[in-house]
């Protein structure tokens, strides 16, 4: 890479970043890992694409990330936009979905290692040079086969990562003994991208709360326990449905699914206040536990959640939902709504992500709950992070008794781009 190139990003570097770059050759591992927006992604790639012309011709060049499509989006989109690499973009060479790119002349191996039997993928290979996306996410056995196929001199990882767990794999294993694995490792904060705007990082700062907000803003390595939602007070989120704000608009419905379990929708709203807020209107559930252990059928379940949804969910009366975002697993039920002639949707089952949004929209005071969602309210209090799963360095919610707060978060979630140009977390809470 000439010099001219690397000359036209080095005044939106920082210090960090560029240390990074320099230091990343002093080890056969290298790590990158901290906040969302501080740098590392473009740090690590820099690194990469110095490290492409020098790779030992004796291994392959491998690009991995959990499929794909992730790989594309988070790897290929930046290296070849030239407004973040220059005329170097040119050289960098990827049809979306492809195994094989070619990268400064060299040809790249794509994979996708999104579970346990990935690791076959590259077995009985050489691997000269690798770069690793969100590595977290991973498999832990792809990983140390990857780290065994490093056999050529000079063989060389990169790889980038948010936090996870303090007991997960890759932070007690390989972080915490770098020295004796070979490896270095750059933790990033926002502070340390100079590209960014205050606004931006005041807006990514009040956009996540508890857990997330250590992990994605401060990069730190935390376990997620106690209440999923800590910052739930019913003083301050729970308004009687005869004083509900005006709505401007019923957004969505999220309903998750069960056949034994129980079924749940709720109704989400966005208030017409000067500081607009989203409103838990009202819900629909129908439980087998509830009614002597009957179960009853998808057209059960359909006709009386078609029946529910036009109903008065408001004092003033209030729009059809706009979506009907169902459970991805609740296939049979979408296929009876959609023959009795309603709409509906696959919800987005992000949990992480999910939970993050309805966590930072309670916590910024962005959320409020109508006291006739009396199923949200006995949950929400009760919704706790997996102590078992947290000793393996895996996040996870115990499933019990959870079946509102999926509907919540499907119905958040699912409606994010509905939402979001109107909910601002930096504004003064409304009245």
């Amino acid at each position: 890479m000439g010099r001219d190139a690397f000359g036209q990003v080095t005044d939106v570097m920082s210090l960090s970043q560029m240390r990074s770059i320099v230091h990343c050759r002093d080890k056969k591992v290298a790590l990158w890992s901290g906040a969302v927006s501080s740098g590392k992604t473009f740090s690590s790639l820099w690194a990469f694409l110095m490290a492409v012309p020098r790779a030992p011709r004796g291994g392959n060049i491998v690009i991995v990330g959990r499929t794909l499509d992730t790989v594309y989006a988070n790897v290929f989109k930046l290296l070849t936009d030239p407004a973040i690499f220059g005329d170097l973009a040119k050289h960098v060479s990827y049809t979306q979905g492809a195994k094989t790119a070619t990268i400064l002349g060299r040809e790249v191996l794509v994979y996708g290692a999104n579970d346990g039997t990935s690791e076959t993928k590259i077995r009985g290979s050489t691997i000269g040079l690798a770069y690793v996306d969100e590595l977290t996410i991973l498999p832990e056995g792809f990983w140390d086969m990857l780290y065994t196929r490093l056999r050529v001199p000079g063989a060389r990882v990169m790889a980038t990562t948010n936090p996870g767990s303090q007991n997960h794999w890759l932070r007690k294993k390989w972080i915490l003994k770098a020295e004796q694995k070979g490896l270095i490792h750059f933790h990033f904060t926002m502070d340390d991208n100079p590209s960014l705007e205050p606004e931006y990082v005041a807006e990514q700062k009040a956009a996540f709360a508890g857990v997330f907000y250590d992990r994605f803003i401060r990069g730190l390595w935390t376990n997620a326990e106690g209440a999923v939602y800590s910052m739930w007070d019913a003083e301050k989120h729970v308004v009687p449905w005869g004083d509900l704000p005006p709505i401007e608009r019923v957004l969505s419905v999220g309903t998750d699914y069960g056949t034994t379990n129980t079924t749940a929708a709720v109704m989400l709203g966005l208030t017409a206040e000067e500081i607009p807020r989203l409103v838990l209107l009202d819900e629909w559930s129908y439980s087998s536990r509830d009614n002597h252990g009957r179960t009853v059928s998808d057209d059960y379940l359909a006709r009386n959640i078609i029946d529910w949804l036009p109903q008065r969910h408001h004092p003033e009366g209030n729009p059809l939902p706009e979506y009907v975002f169902l459970d991805p697993s609740a296939a049979s039920l979408r296929t009876r709504m959609r023959e009795l002639g309603t709409t509906t949707w696959a919800a987005d089952n992000d949990v992480s992500a999910g939970i993050g949004d309805v966590g930072a929209l309670l916590d910024r005071g962005r959320l409020i709950v109508s006291d006739r969602c009396a199923g949200v309210l006995e949950e929400i209090t009760e919704f706790q992070w997996d102590p078992k799963a947290a000793e393996k360095g895996v996040d996870a919610v115990i499933k019990r008794d959870d079946h509102f707060m999926d509907a919540l978060r499907y119905a958040v979630r699912s409606s994010r781009n509905l939402w979001a140009p109107y909910i601002n977390y930096t504004d003064k809470e409304a009245a």
